[in-house]
């Protein structure tokens, strides 16, 4: 089948729009795939679950009755400690999990270092 000559370039300049709309999209215009879109809303809702149960931590942290003894632990331990102390602890645990969360614990831990009272 032959295009006609008016035809072609048109064709051509059309492929060559998608192509460059789509290079254009991806990459400056915050186009993303469904995956993509699934992966971040994953992480966004996980975080805003870490960010709205870490304050019931720090209330079991603060009625543990050896608090003041676990801050101590807590202010000597490294970044990379604390949130394993706070697991242990069990202060992490939400009812419903079998265990605690890590990224919980780490949020958790933050805020008790944070915590002022």
């Amino acid at each position: 089948m032959e295009l006609s000559e008016k035809l072609q370039p048109m064709l051509t300049g059309a492929a060559l729009g998608a192509a460059a709309l789509a290079i254009i999209g991806f990459s400056w215009g915050g186009w993303v795939t469904s995956s993509t879109a699934q992966s971040q809303a994953s992480k966004q809702a996980s975080t805003a679950v870490v960010a709205a149960l870490a304050p019931i931590c720090v209330a079991n942290f603060r009625s543990d009755k050896d608090a003041a003894t676990q801050l101590v632990a807590l202010k000597k331990a490294s970044t990379w400690e604390q949130g394993g102390i706070v697991e242990k602890a069990g202060w992490a645990k939400m009812p419903g999990l079998a265990s605690p969360d890590s990224d919980m614990a780490r949020a958790c831990a933050t805020l008790i270092l944070a915590d002022k009272t």
